[in-house]
């Protein structure tokens, strides 16, 4: 795949370069990469020109010494568009790439056409609890933390039903750079635009999850709650939705971004 340079290193992309459609942006979950996306890609590809990512520090991009920001990261995304000579583009993120979604959105207004953010929150849970995870894997490697943390990406029912599921979803995490999730970890840690988001101009949809344990849906809904005019969407799936909820996922994603 091709790659573009950023601040520290290399952002690893795909693009499907259909001429004249509207161009739409994939971005990651923390400890996944841009496959996460393909049950997406089949649907998003016949009405959208789409752009997805590897987030620094995951899958083929590289990891530039950390520890990394939120403003690194939209950052990253911007230096994407620039190199694909993209003025505008709708963007859709889960997870940590949600909340990328928020910060390009407050920093970067004129580079967002539609936003669609998913499993996330304008913070994601408590500072403190990022660092020890950074340590952790510092210590240990990624597969200290593999089972706890990827066991709550879906739902213990969906789980059982779909061990493939769950293996793809492991080995997609394990393959993930160790320093490179170690670093996103402190952009966690300081990451909050809960006093910024109600500037965001951009159409936007928020996508929450009823089984969401590491972003619950009251706190993916203080987002469409803060936003002006903003929408918000449920679905019955845990933390990684659009790949346990994936037809309603991208249904919603098409309804809202077409």
């Amino acid at each position: 795949m091709p790659t573009i340079q950023v601040p520290g290193g290399t952002l690893n992309y795909e693009d499907t370069a259909e001429a004249g459609l509207p161009p739409l942006v994939l971005s990651n979950s923390l400890g996944t990469n841009l496959s996460l996306w393909d049950p997406q890609l089949p649907a998003l590809r016949e009405r959208f020109r789409v752009v997805r990512y590897d987030s620094r520090g995951h899958g083929g991009s590289s990891t530039p010494e950390g520890p990394y920001s939120m403003t690194d990261l939209a950052g990253d995304v911007v230096a994407l568009l620039d190199a694909l000579g993209i003025d505008k583009a709708h963007f859709v993120g889960i997870s940590v790439g949600g909340l990328t979604g928020q910060y390009l959105a407050v920093e970067h207004p004129e580079r967002v056409d539609r936003l669609v953010v998913a499993n996330t929150a304008p913070r994601i849970g408590r500072p403190e609890a990022w660092h020890e995870r950074a340590q952790t894997v510092a210590d240990s490697g990624l597969g200290a933390i593999a089972e706890g943390v990827v066991a709550k990406w879906l739902t213990p029912g969906f789980a059982a039903r779909h061990p493939e599921a769950l293996r793809e979803l492991t080995e997609m995490f394990l393959g993930t750079d160790d320093a490179g999730y170690a670093a996103t970890c402190h952009a966690l840690a300081a990451g909050d635009v809960r006093d910024r988001i109600a500037g965001i101009t951009a159409p936007t949809l928020a996508i929450g999850a009823s089984g969401d344990l590491p972003t619950p849906p009251t706190a993916t809904r203080s987002i469409a709650e803060a936003v002006p005019g903003a929408r918000y969407v449920e679905l019955d799936a845990a933390h990684i939705s659009n790949r346990e909820a994936v037809e309603e996922f991208t249904a919603a994603v098409l309804d809202f971004c077409s």
